[in-house]
């Protein structure tokens, strides 16, 4: 079956099918609603006073005044923080010098294992099934 139609009928239905997709779009653009308004402009259309944040602060001080200047250490906190530092040095050649003998790592093997003591159960009642009424979720 072949579905042809005559010439002037095909450029009807195009001039039809052009009207109908004119008129929606004019029909859209005569029903769209008004322009909505910004943060504080009025009804007139005239801008409102621009708001001041005064408790605002910006999100790094840095950009604004710099990098801040290093806190000098007194001479008790650099004592302080040079006696952790061979503190942690020799922790670690001890460690070395431990591993390279073959020695574990952890505590003696012939050292007793203690358990920490277990949690009291209650010997009470299993929760109760769910009801096959309520759903699962």
């Amino acid at each position: 079956m072949n579905w042809t139609m005559p010439r002037p009928v095909l450029k009807v239905v195009a001039a039809m099918i052009g009207v109908a997709s004119l008129g929606a779009f004019t029909a859209g653009i005569l029903t769209a609603p008004p322009r909505g308004r910004l943060p504080g402009e009025r009804l007139d259309g005239v801008t409102g006073q621009p708001i001041e944040a005064r408790d605002a602060t910006p999100l790094v001080d840095e950009r604004i005044q710099g990098a801040p200047e290093p806190v000098a250490l007194t001479e008790e906190e650099k004592a302080r923080l040079e006696a952790e530092k061979l503190a942690k040095a020799e922790a670690l050649a001890l460690a070395k010098v431990e591993a390279d003998k073959g020695a574990p790592a952890g505590p003696s093997p012939s050292a007793p294992i203690v358990a920490a003591p277990p949690e009291k159960v209650e010997a009470s009642q299993p929760p109760p099934p769910p009801k096959t009424e309520e759903p699962l979720f």
